[in-house]
């Protein structure tokens, strides 16, 4: 039969009665009895308490060193999580530096402010404007070649239009040979992920892995910046055209610190700058034979 609650509140009475009883005589005890009787009690009343509370007192210590572990455990974690991307940041911020260098003048350097909502990366804002001396349709670079161009300026900031942009054309050549074309986003099925070359003469043919950069003509951007690589033939118009297909060599959506060049640079070659970034370009265009009849 089960205890009733005034039973267990009668009991708990009695024991702390008890226990205080005890208290009072140990207390009244003399000197020389008093050790002996409270170890006494220790040794037998209190036995399992002191037991409990030592072990008590060890659990605590084992959770704040557990809970030390952890931290210390998570700590790592993150440090391991976050190593790839920080050394791919500071290789990153290495080749910018490096190509900074070889530019030497008539550049600024910006970061790019991503921001949410803004659909497939057509624009960019970034962190300089008219203060730090961005021009509109100034070219905007990066380690890996050409990122876009600067649309409006503001103060402190601009925009830029990325390649993705369906507005964007670049005037470009094949690193190597005399084949030129005017470069934008592919159309339709993988939209601002690839490139298209237009206007290839039908005669002269690429090779998949031919780099595409820009030719200087049309005085916006300077020659020599890396655009894409050839992929294969996109279409061909009744033998007097051909259109390619270009692996980017920057996509927008990666850029995270640019650079922005001076209008000044537009009549420069920038083909040595961006030399020890890219592999060399295979001499790969293939020379008009003879007309047919």
């Amino acid at each position: 039969m089960a205890l009733g609650a005034g039973t267990i509140r009668r009991g708990d009475t009695a024991a702390l009665a008890a226990c205080l009883v005890l208290s009072l005589t140990a207390l009244a005890l003399p000197a020389a009895l008093r050790e002996p009787v409270s170890g006494a009690i220790r040794a037998t009343v209190l036995r399992p308490l002191l037991i409990i509370e030592a072990r008590t007192i060890t659990s605590a210590e084992y959770r704040r060193s557990m809970d030390a572990l952890r931290a210390q455990r998570d700590s790592l974690a993150l440090s391991a999580a976050l190593q790839p991307a920080l050394r791919e940041e500071n290789a990153h911020l290495r080749g910018l530096l490096g190509l900074a260098g070889r530019i030497r003048t008539g550049y600024i350097p910006a970061e790019v402010l991503h921001q949410a909502g803004v659909a497939d990366v057509l624009t960019l804002v970034l962190s300089a404007g008219h203060a730090e001396g961005v021009e509109e349709l100034a070219p905007v670079i990066t380690t890996g070649g050409l990122v876009g161009l600067v649309h409006s300026v503001d103060r402190h900031t601009s925009v830029a239009l990325a390649w993705t942009h369906p507005d964007f054309r670049a005037s470009a050549m094949v690193a190597g040979g005399g084949v030129y074309g005017v470069v934008a986003a592919r159309r339709g099925e993988r939209a601002t992920e690839m490139m298209e070359l237009h206007g290839v003469a039908y005669r002269q043919q690429l090779r998949p892995g031919d780099l595409v950069v820009t030719s200087g003509l049309g005085g916006v951007f300077p020659r020599g910046i890396p655009i894409g690589t050839v992929q294969g033939v996109l279409s061909e118009s009744a033998e007097w055209e051909r259109t390619y297909l270009l692996e980017p060599s920057v996509h927008p959506a990666e850029a995270v610190h640019v650079l922005v060049l001076s209008r000044a640079h537009a009549a420069d070659t920038l083909t040595a700058a961006f030399r020890d970034t890219l592999p060399p370009a295979a001499d790969s265009v293939k020379h008009p034979g003879p007309a047919r009849r």
